[in-house]
């Protein structure tokens, strides 16, 4: 997932980037309000975790904004308000779900999951492909009952694709999930990506739409 993570908060923001970055997804990290603004215009976000106190404003405000603009990316709310107003008031502005600092970054890693599930339509977090099982909870791979390790990177493209199952992925939208602004981005990293999926869980695990992208295929033919 390409996550953008909106906190004034120097030590809470890098440890929250920190642990989005470990479970294998690429985010920006905006400081500000109309940093945010400037991303959500340049990209296209899986999830954004939004603080309500900002410098420049509310988030509250900005995700208003955001909905009546008819942005239907999912939310995630971190703030120290835990007045049950607070929470009926950021769910009625378009959030997703509402997290009180402080938390335990391996639930708030637990709700990106969920929260990814729901919006990818499959709600399941066991997901069986030909002779691969998937895991999208734990983040494993079964091919054939054995199971197959992936790098983080590896995992985040394979995921992006397995959410995705009927729709055709350019590499810019694959890119997107590995890479924040601040990465450079070489020519042939998608492709070298996918060589590697491949040699893991089959060569048909993915296919290969020339001059279009990729999807997901089925492992069974490459098994």
């Amino acid at each position: 997932m390409r996550i953008l993570l909106v906190e004034d908060d120097s030590l809470l923001g890098a440890a929250v980037r920190d642990q989005i970055i470990s479970e294998g997804h690429s985010v920006d990290w905006a400081r500000q309000i109309s940093k945010a603004t400037d991303f959500i215009l340049s990209a296209a976000y899986d999830l954004v975790l939004l603080d309500l106190m900002l410098p420049d404003g509310r988030g509250l405000d900005f995700l208003k904004g955001r909905r009546a603009a008819g942005d239907v990316t999912p939310v995630i709310i971190l703030t120290a308000r835990d007045q049950i107003s607070d929470r009926i008031a950021g769910l009625n502005a378009g959030a997703d779900d509402y997290l009180v600092k402080p938390f335990d970054l391996f639930e708030l890693s637990a709700r990106i999951r969920a929260v990814g599930r729901r919006y990818s339509g499959n709600p399941n977090p066991l997901v069986t492909i030909g002779d691969l099982e998937v895991d999208l909870a734990g983040r494993t791979v079964r091919r054939g009952g054995r199971p197959v390790p992936l790098t983080s990177r590896e995992w985040a493209l394979f995921e992006g694709l397995v959410q995705r199952p009927n729709q055709l992925l350019s590499k810019a939208q694959l890119e997107e999930r590995l890479y924040s602004f601040d990465t450079e981005v070489e020519s042939n990293t998608i492709e070298v990506y996918i060589g590697r999926i491949r040699k893991k869980l089959g060569p048909a695990a993915i296919e290969t739409v020339r001059g279009m992208g990729y999807r997901l295929g089925s492992a069974e033919r490459g098994a």
